[in-house]
């Protein structure tokens, strides 16, 4: 029997849950030429909705499609490397002919390039061999504007390239590059909503007015409600719909932390029997366990001002006002400036969000250890 929840990856449309109105928005403009910019927090099903529109028939059949993942790129050289890998991964199944084009017009790093024992290429290339990225760039761009079937190509966690050195150089450049790229459309994801905005709105940006701008709304309850239940149903199983409503309050309706803990209680639900509200706790306080060493070995790592108003967010939840009189007395912080300084430190590495003026932690299972942990 198929875990129904799936808490990595795409797993078809079967496991997938709504995003029907986005599905064909977004499967509409990019197929009628335009470039879109996907808006959300993280964890709530960028990629995913990503992998399902290339799935359907009218983008699977008349384009290549490319999804490229920069959320771990520093640098244009960084950006180069997945973004040459993306491509060739992809073509792998695509046929000979046409992987062959690429290593064709790739020649900066053609030699670079090794072979499985199926003769398919593989991208094993170290950042050293990039010796020159803006040349493989050029590259790239020739490959998509010269492919047999028009391009679609996701950049996920598209915001990154501002973290680059000269960050708003590249942005200029990947600008012109799509400008003379006709043969491809691009969807710019990305999860930090004031850095994509700046990036898309502000007149003074290079991808200003350049895009259809589409921010993802969370799934709804009662959409997700009958998609869990469902689930349960088809395996001979139920459950019982407080188990969903407790779930998406707790959660903030976040889809990435229901689906993992819905995964352990449809395990721990035998067939005949009714999974219920009282089974949740247990099951967090085990994935929590699980992450025991994970979390506290961040702690331990963390400079003390960060770690201070790391714990002073997760007591509060969510902190709009964080560096005011009354935040920084009820937490015993030291200063303003100080709690300025660990709010930096967190948000570069992605240890919280700042949406709309709110702090809160990025990974709710990590509020939820901390507050078990350190806080009673």
């Amino acid at each position: 029997m198929k875990n129904p929840f799936i808490t990595n990856g795409y797993a078809g449309s079967k496991y997938f849950c709504d995003r029907e109105r986005e599905t064909e928005l977004l499967t509409n403009l990019l197929t009628n030429g335009h470039n879109v910019a996907l808006i959300s927090p993280r964890r709530v099903g960028k990629t995913d909705l990503l992998h399902h529109c290339f799935e359907q028939l009218q983008i699977k059949r008349n384009y290549h499609t490319f999804i490229i993942d920069i959320y771990a790129t520093h640098s244009v050289r960084d950006f180069v490397n997945v973004f040459g890998k993306a491509i060739i991964d992809e073509l792998q199944s695509k046929g000979r002919q046409i992987w062959e084009q690429f290593l064709q017009i790739l020649q900066s790093l053609r030699q670079d390039i090794s072979f499985d024992i199926n003769g398919m290429p593989v991208w094993s290339i170290g950042l050293g061999a990039i010796e020159n990225p803006m040349i493989t760039l050029d590259e790239i761009f020739r490959f998509l504007n010269e492919a047999s079937l028009p391009c679609i190509v996701a950049i996920d966690e598209f915001q990154q390239i501002t973290r680059y050195d000269k960050g708003q150089t590249i942005e200029a450049l990947l600008r012109t590059y799509i400008q003379r790229t006709p043969n491809a459309n691009f969807v710019f994801s990305g999860s930090q909503r004031h850095l994509m905005g700046a990036m898309f709105t502000s007149p003074a940006r290079p991808f200003y007015q350049s895009v259809t701008i589409i921010n993802l709304p969370l799934i709804a309850l009662d959409k997700y409600t009958v998609f869990a239940k469902q689930h349960f149903a088809e395996n001979g199983k139920t459950l019982d719909d407080q188990v969903v409503k407790t779930l998406y309050e707790q959660f903030d309706g976040i889809t990435s932390y229901m689906q993992r803990v819905l995964n352990v209680l449809f395990m721990q639900t035998a067939i005949g029997e009714i999974c219920v509200a009282e089974m949740i706790e247990p099951v967090i306080n085990m994935l929590l366990d699980i992450s025991n060493d994970t979390y506290l070995s961040l702690i331990y790592q963390m400079p003390q001002k960060q770690k201070d108003v790391l714990l002073a967010i997760a007591q509060e939840g969510k902190v709009k006002n964080i560096t005011s009189g009354q935040f920084i007395r009820s937490h015993h912080l030291p200063s303003a400036s100080s709690v300025r300084s660990g709010i930096n430190g967190l948000l570069e590495k992605d240890f919280i969000t700042n949406e709309n003026g709110e702090y809160q932690l990025y990974d709710k299972f990590f509020e939820l250890w901390i507050r078990r942990e350190l806080l009673n």
